[in-house]
């Protein structure tokens, strides 16, 4: 099977097939024609994927990603029977095991490629997969990986100065990043967000295919992850029901909502557990607060109030990003003209005293959810999470993942007339349950 390389692989890596499909078909009229059942699809819907889709593109090449780790020969046997051109054994499957997967794809016409996911040393097993015969070796940044800030284009370089054969390379690439791919080695850059989760899936693969054609990147705000340095832009691109969503909804600060329509904060807090009541430590803590911060109190969800308007104009002053109060608030007018981000649990007219009786900077629970200092929180208007600042970029990247897959659910719905149900096929994944 002689093919021209670069060529733009397509990762369909979708639950439902009908979804798969129809993205498949926006790509193909878009110019892609390597296309991958990808490894949720093949699990979720079996071999049915590649009969399907050699079916519905017989002139495309098609990717089985088996990621086979065991009984080389069946696995390859079946991907090739059920149309596959090529197939996908994991590099940290034994020798063996690579070995029957190449001689099965001989007999039944199936190129191997050899993922190197999770491979310590890439070229060497690079190498040894080339003298094993395989047709391609594939450099592999997990989703899961990505999510943290990592990127395969190192593990590229060393692998393209190991071996001969075409590499294929995966792992968040975009319109942005897929040129550089080529510059480093790749013959098959692999593609999956940055189409399957696009609104028009055509135009996202020519985009793609003009960049590869051009080598100059198209620059592009989707599609990619972020480090630290960009985790409060992020955030603010996403909601905090994203944010619960990519933390399996986890996070959330209970009883605690906006003062008023489109109020949004980010930013690493600042906690203070203060007496209901007592404003002392809440308004000293102003003071220790750097730009950007959250002050996060936790007043016992009591009142009387222990914030108001002239705390708010300190904060303001201090380029504070805003207020969440476990608590109780007044002076919400003029709060609101002011346009501070406030969130409260409880308002009242009723001011308590400044008794002093506090602790700032120390760790707090709101409902079940543990908040320290240097936490990020995300406050809108449908409540309040807190991200553990260990896991701010990981969750940063996953929820910006929440809204991206998002934008092609509501594109479906909104030009195809599909329902969500429908396209999340929510009857067939009903919970099973045996009798108990």
């Amino acid at each position: 099977m002689e093919i021209a390389y670069p060529q733009l692989q397509l990762a369909l890596d979708f639950a439902n097939l009908a979804q798969a499909l129809r993205v498949a078909h926006e790509a193909w009229e878009g110019g892609v024609r390597r296309l991958e059942a990808g490894t949720p699809l093949i699990k979720s819907e079996g071999l049915e994927a590649v009969r399907r889709l050699r079916a519905e593109f017989p002139e495309a090449v098609i990717v089985a990603d088996m990621k086979v780790m065991d009984a080389g020969r069946v696995e390859v046997e079946m991907a090739a029977k059920a149309g596959a051109n090529v197939v996908a054994v994991l590099g940290a499957a034994s020798d063996a095991t690579i070995a029957e997967c190449i001689e099965a794809g001989r007999h039944y016409d199936a190129q191997i490629m050899v993922d190197l996911i999770e491979v310590q040393d890439v070229a060497t097993r690079a190498r040894q997969a080339q003298e094993l015969g395989a047709a391609i070796v594939g450099v592999h940044c997990p989703i899961d990986v990505q999510m943290r800030g990592g990127d395969p284009l190192e593990a590229l370089r060393q692998v393209a100065a190991a071996v001969s054969i075409p590499i294929a390379v995966a792992g968040g690439l975009n319109s942005e990043t897929v040129p550089q791919a080529i510059a480093a080695g790749a013959s098959i850059p692999i593609v999956g967000g940055a189409i399957i989760k696009a609104p028009d899936a055509k135009a996202a693969a020519q985009t793609l295919l003009a960049a590869m054609q051009s080598g100059e990147g198209v620059a592009t705000e989707l599609f990619k992850r972020v480090g630290p340095e960009r985790i409060r832009e992020a955030f603010m691109r996403a909601t905090a029901a994203n944010i619960s969503d990519a933390m399996h909804h986890r996070g959330w600060l209970p009883g605690i909502h906006a003062l008023a329509r489109g109020m949004k904060c980010v930013g690493p807090a600042l906690t203070v557990w203060a007496y209901p009541g007592d404003w002392s430590k809440p308004v000293q803590a102003i003071d220790e607060c750097e730009p950007g911060t959250v002050l996060v109190i936790d007043a016992r969800n009591e009142g009387p109030a222990l914030w108001g308007e002239g705390a708010s104009k300190s904060c303001m002053a201090r380029q504070v990003a805003g207020v969440v109060i476990n608590g109780c608030i007044r002076d919400t007018t003029e709060i609101i003209e002011l346009g501070f981000p406030a969130f409260a649990s409880m308002t009242a007219p009723m001011a308590g005293e400044p008794k002093g009786v506090g602790m700032i900077g120390v760790p707090l629970k709101i409902g079940e959810t543990p908040v320290r200092t240097g936490d990020w929180i995300i406050a809108d208007g449908d409540g309040v999470i807190c991200v553990p600042r260990e896991q701010a970029v990981e969750i940063a990247n996953r929820a910006l993942d929440v809204v991206e897959r998002e934008m092609r659910d509501h594109a479906e719905i909104d030009e195809k007339g599909l329902t969500l149900a429908h396209i999340a096929e929510l009857r067939r994944w009903d919970q099973a349950r045996g009798d108990r």
